[in-house]
């Protein structure tokens, strides 16, 4: 029996590989048919990404309030700040499209100018009825002027809900229907419908219509995110392509290769198809990811199947040593980056755990495809070229691994002391690190949309719900006196929050109705005294309302209400700041005897996520390195090398917190991946150098400077190679419109730059500098793995 992962293994591996050609590539088109038949079952997300489990507090609240008030985030609305559009012509024609909508079946109301009721006592019924301000359409421009003057002026109900009075910008609110608002539905509708009307719209009437509102904004950016899956597909292939052309001046090379990565983009896509997931912003990278993570392996293996032609001339014999040498090696590299990948399974959010199965399970799966088809096809090619073997002695090459010798000879001292120089700036750096739970931040930022995002915060103080749920724990206790009291000094205390939009709640319909009551005097706008409530609310019980803007402020049950605001786009910071206040405002109004407060809404939920993620970042981060650790000393049984194997990976990932600390990069969703991801890659190098310097160590009777410098000089121009690929390969993101993705792959190329100098300077100069304690046989003893020591040319 051959033991796994040692030479005998490796052996019959190798055998199987290349005794089974004909087998193994039809198991991998049929396998591939397979996965190319799910590909049906994929999906684009039609909701944001939550960020928390689902068993959390936070996501608890925003459940309960969604099952008493319904969907919170199903409102549409558009904008028109233009003074022309108080025209006669011009109204009436908004007026016109605004009820276009209506008969939708994907809309469940519309509230335009048009749509406003003026609330007036009936005397003769003992009730309040609803009034129009316009009854039919505009016919004068006087009639705009009256209309001005009532709604800017008299009703301070609708001040800030359709209209600006200051700046004269009006709106018209959509509202969804609630159960269509995270299915695709929701998209065909504002795709074929919503945009094409508005569009006709503006070129009839030369008006610019600002359109937002959360179901608006998800389409957009979900059809974005699907763009671009197929443009960093696109230039993950051109770029790794073009580079590994550079460097092999071999089409056959390249092509191989490309073919590769093609079918692991396609077993990817089958992955994600068989589970069941949504495409996410998240699961949208791994495709070009396993680009830019398959490649290198191309490179280790077609590198070292040319090396070895060029020594003994058998290619056969040389495809066989490419299982038996790389294998071991490149097995190792794709698991620790897998179990990078891996640790966000961990994390408890749905949408991270996703993107880490999927990701571990590609990676693994590049890897047996590079194994198994690279030297099966070279197996029916012909014996390499000489002009194909021509980079193995490139001279700048070899002047670039003689760099790299000299430096780790003569200055250790220098390498050591500059690592410590970065490493202490860098802590420096870490200490101004912000964290950012913004729900747009990531957004394109180019894009139409996100303006008319911006446009609505500087009219209407922002489009994220924030909601407060007031559960007064029995039925119609939301009518009371006391209870209204309350509510409306809570909303006080909001309007006095400049990052708010102004709150509604029953406390404005009431306070209406009052006004409505002394016949639409402005000056009784308020909330009735104990005296008038009975007969005031005696006029509101009897009251037939068809206005949506009247509706769901309170469950049926009289126990719940509701005040909604929308936040503006802030920082993590000052959100928490908002929260405290508002929590001290509501500790101070509502006994919790009497009362329960929640907080929650969509921007919340996301913030509370960021902030969720931030904590879970380092206990991912130390799984990372604790399984790491755990393939080091599996391979070497000795605290040293591991300890010495995880240096040069550690300090490239701090170095990169300093960056993002000096150039003002927050901590969020996206560039939280950036450590685990970088980690797992970057110690993939570590492992090649490693397993090179203990064949070297072998081969040399366990002397270790030349066990050092010939693993230099072998792995150093395949380090090299590999880590300008995953430079320029992660960089392709950040030609994304996504700010969070251009941060992930800016962040990442610069961790893995630092990573390879790191492992081709530091790494080598530790493990000179402590050439007598790893020489020690208490310390080196044989390493579990038994790896394949070189043999002599003659074999």
């Amino acid at each position: 029996m051959f033991k796994l992962l040692t030479k005998h293994f490796w052996d019959v591996v190798a055998r199987l590989i290349l005794r089974n050609k004909i087998i193994i590539l039809l198991s991998i088109i049929l396998i591939t048919l397979f996965f190319s038949t799910k590909w049906e079952n994929m999906r684009f997300t039609y909701t944001e990404a939550n960020l928390l489990p689902d068993d959390h507090e936070v996501n608890i609240i925003y459940n309960n309030f969604l099952d008493t008030f319904g969907e919170e985030g199903n409102l549409i609305v558009l904008g028109v700040k233009d003074s022309s559009l108080l025209t006669v012509s011009k109204l009436n024609a908004w007026n016109n499209l605004s009820d276009s909508f209506k008969k939708y079946d994907a809309v469940e109301t519309v509230v335009s100018i048009k749509d406003l009721k003026k609330l007036v006592k009936d005397n003769e019924h003992t009730k309040f009825k609803l009034e129009s301000f316009i009854k039919d359409s505009i016919v004068s421009q006087n009639q705009i002027d009256i209309l001005e003057d009532e709604l800017f002026n008299k009703y301070p109900f609708y001040d800030n809900v359709l209209f600006n009075k200051t700046s004269k910008t009006i709106r018209t609110a959509i509202y969804l229907k609630k159960d269509i608002v995270n299915t695709a539905e929701r998209k065909d509708f504002i795709e074929a419908n919503l945009i094409p009307e508005i569009k006709a719209f503006e070129e009839a009437q030369q008006l610019d219509v600002r359109i937002s509102g959360m179901p608006y904004i998800r389409t957009l950016n979900s059809q974005n995110i699907v763009d671009e899956i197929g443009l960093f597909v696109a230039a993950a292939l051109l770029v790794t392509s073009i580079i590994f052309f550079f460097f092999f001046r071999s089409f056959r090379a390249t092509f191989i290769s490309l073919i590769v990565v093609c079918i692991g983009v396609m077993w990817t896509l089958g992955i994600i198809g068989l589970l069941n997931y949504e495409i996410t912003v998240l699961t949208a990278l791994i495709p070009p990811l396993i680009i830019v993570i398959g490649i290198p392996n191309c490179i280790f293996l077609i590198n070292k199947y040319q090396h070895e032609v060029k020594l003994h001339g058998n290619k056969v014999k040389s495809l066989q040593r490419v299982i038996t040498k790389i294998g071991n090696a490149t097995l190792m590299t794709n698991v620790t980056t897998a179990s990078g990948f891996a640790t966000f399974i961990l994390t408890e959010s749905t949408l991270l755990k996703e993107f880490g199965i999927v990701a571990s399970l590609s990676i693994l799966a590049i890897f047996i495809l590079c194994l198994l088809i690279i030297p099966i096809v070279y197996t029916f090619l012909p014996y390499p070229k000489n002009r194909h073997l021509k980079h193995l002695n490139k001279r700048w090459i070899g002047g670039f691994v003689n760099w790299m010798e000299r430096m780790v000879k003569h200055q250790h001292i220098a390498i050591y002391s500059v690592s410590l120089i970065l490493l202490i700036a860098s802590i420096i750096g870490i200490y101004q690190i912000k964290i950012s739970g913004s729900l747009i931040e990531d957004m394109p930022q180019n894009t139409e949309f996100f303006r008319d995002i911006r446009f609505f915060e500087k009219e209407f103080n922002g489009i994220m719900p924030l909601e407060i749920m007031i559960d007064t724990k029995r039925k119609k206790g939301v009518m009371k006196s006391s209870t209204l009291k309350r509510m409306d000094e809570l909303q006080e205390a909001i309007n006095d929050i400049p990052e708010l939009s102004k709150p509604l709640s029953v406390v404005d319909l009431v306070k209406y109705s009052k006004q409505a009551y002394y016949n639409g005097n402005t000056k009784f706008y308020q909330l009735p005294t104990s005296q008038e409530s009975s007969f005031i609310l005696s006029y509101a019980k009897n009251m037939s309302s068809d206005s949506y803007l009247l509706q769901n402020f309170v469950d049926s049950t009289g126990q719940y209400a509701r005040i909604t605001t929308f936040m503006k786009d802030i920082g993590t910071d000052k959100m928490e700041r908002i929260e405290e206040n508002l929590q001290t405002k509501i500790n101070k109004l509502f006994p919790e005897d009497r009362y329960k407060v929640t907080m929650t809404g969509k921007a919340m939920v996301f913030q509370k996520g960021t902030t969720y993620l931030v904590k879970n970042l380092i206990i991912s981060l130390s799984l990372a390195i604790f399984l790491i650790a755990l393939f080091m000393a599996y391979m070497f049984r000795s605290l040293r090398m591991i300890v010495i194997s995880l240096i040069p990976n550690l300090i490239p990932l701090l170095i990169t917190a300093g960056l993002m600390g000096y150039l003002g990069i927050p901590i969020k969703p996206s560039t939280i991946l950036v450590f685990s991801i970088a980690f797992g890659i970057s110690v993939d190098d570590t492992i090649h150098f490693l397993a090179k310097y203990r064949q070297e160590l072998q081969a040399n009777h366990w002397k270790i400077k030349p066990s050092v410098y010939g693993a230099l000089k072998e792995t150093g121009v395949s380090m090299f190679y590999t880590s300008i690929v995953l430079f320029f390969g992660f960089s392709v993101f950040t030609i994304s419109s996504f700010g969070g993705t251009v941060a992930l792959g800016a962040l990442v190329s610069v961790t893995l730059l630092f990573a390879m100098l790191s492992n081709l300077l530091l790494l080598p100069s530790l493990l000179l500098s402590l050439e007598r304690s790893i020489a020690n046989k208490q310390v080196l003893r044989e390493p579990a793995i038994n790896i394949i020591p070189e043999e002599d040319e003659e074999e």
